[in-house]
């Protein structure tokens, strides 16, 4: 293993080894990958290059690995190909974001650029997005929002009946999505403060990334379907459950989500709804007091001593920016992953 590949960030244990792909060399198999599937030439771009950057960032929960997932809900027409986002006004006069039933990034791309558009005129706007596919890693959304002067706060959640992934506290059974939160702010002299979670103890992409990757889970993540822990992929498949996040207080972020997505929305489908708050910071402070101001803050908490076992306080947001910068343009996926993508490749080519 090479030491790129070495210092890729993960949650997985490997059981084989990465191979490291020029980003370039991997976005013309993946375009070509969607384009073959029925996807609109922009709409394959926009998908592969969100992934693609997910890896580059050290996020392979919600990287290339994804390619497999989504080739497999677009071939059984549970994710629209062919279709584009639209921007909607409801009876009420609220605006809108309609994925159409496609995927969820160029969605979730039209949402955040609507929403600053909407927040740049009135100070604070607030947009809901439905009908949409996966909607690939938020952080990457609100960290440009950030850099334009954006506080953004968006979280998603419905369909707890078919996607029933996380216990509830105290509960031994799947019952809510994993339901995540994402805030971004613009900070101090490295750039903006971005906070993307689940509200799970560990993202669905990561059980999807293990399984893609012969690895095992982190502990104390997931449970079988009999509610005892487990390190295995399959298990979770089988009918286990990803245990809330921080206990009772992920299991009331999920509720709240949830109650948002579904109470507040309506029906969701393919997967959930979300709902997206954005404002112009600049109506409160001007850019360079609040970076300042931000900078005093975080400045303090790099100088905070770090605790045994760790090298020093990370700032979210900071991290994905520097591992994409150490990246340099190469991508380190495990062997399998890259294998199964490259046979899907292969299988549209034949046709």
């Amino acid at each position: 293993m090479s030491n790129r590949a070495a210092e890729i960030p993960t949650k997985l244990e490997l059981r084989g080894d990465r191979i490291e792909v020029p980003a370039e060399q991997a976005r013309a198999i993946i375009v070509d990958i969607f384009n073959r599937l029925g996807c609109h030439d922009d709409t394959s771009q926009a998908i592969t290059d969100h992934l693609i950057d997910a890896n580059l960032c050290g996020v392979e929960s919600h990287g290339v690995m994804r390619v497999m997932q989504y080739a497999e809900r677009m071939r059984s027409g549970t994710l629209g190909v062919g279709v584009r986002p639209e921007v909607r006004t409801t009876e009420t006069g609220a605006t809108m974001i309609d994925g159409g039933m496609g995927s969820g990034i160029p969605a979730m791309s039209l949402a955040y650029e609507t929403v600053i558009s909407l927040a740049r005129d009135s100070g604070l706007a607030a947009v809901p997005i439905i009908n949409t596919g996966h909607t690939g890693r938020h952080g990457a959304y609100a960290d440009a929002a950030a850099a334009q002067g954006f506080l953004t706060i968006c979280t998603g959640g419905g369909n707890h009946r078919v996607h029933g992934q996380v216990a509830p506290h105290g509960g031994a059974q799947g019952m809510l999505p994993t339901n995540p939160w994402c805030i971004g702010i613009p900070g101090g002299d490295l750039g903006p403060v971005v906070m993307d979670f689940a509200t799970g103890r560990i993202a669905g992409g990561w059980i999807y990334a293990a399984q893609s990757a012969g690895a095992l889970l982190p502990e104390d993540c997931v449970i079988d379907r009999d509610g005892n822990p487990t390190r295995d992929p399959q298990a979770y498949f089988d009918g286990g459950a990803i245990l809330p996040m921080g206990g009772h207080k992920g299991y009331a972020l999920s509720l709240m989500a949830e109650l948002i997505g579904e109470a507040m929305l309506g029906p969701s489908s393919p997967e959930c709804n979300w709902f997206l708050l954005a404002v112009d910071t600049r109506r409160f402070r001007q850019p360079e007091a609040l970076q300042a101001a931000a900078e005093e803050v975080l400045a303090d908490l790099r100088n905070c001593p770090p605790a045994p076992g760790f090298e020093k306080v990370e700032i979210p947001g900071e991290l994905e920016r520097e591992q994409r910068r150490r990246s340099n343009g190469v991508i380190a996926v495990p062997e399998q992953t890259w294998r199964q993508l490259m046979e899907l490749s292969e299988e549209l080519k034949r046709g």
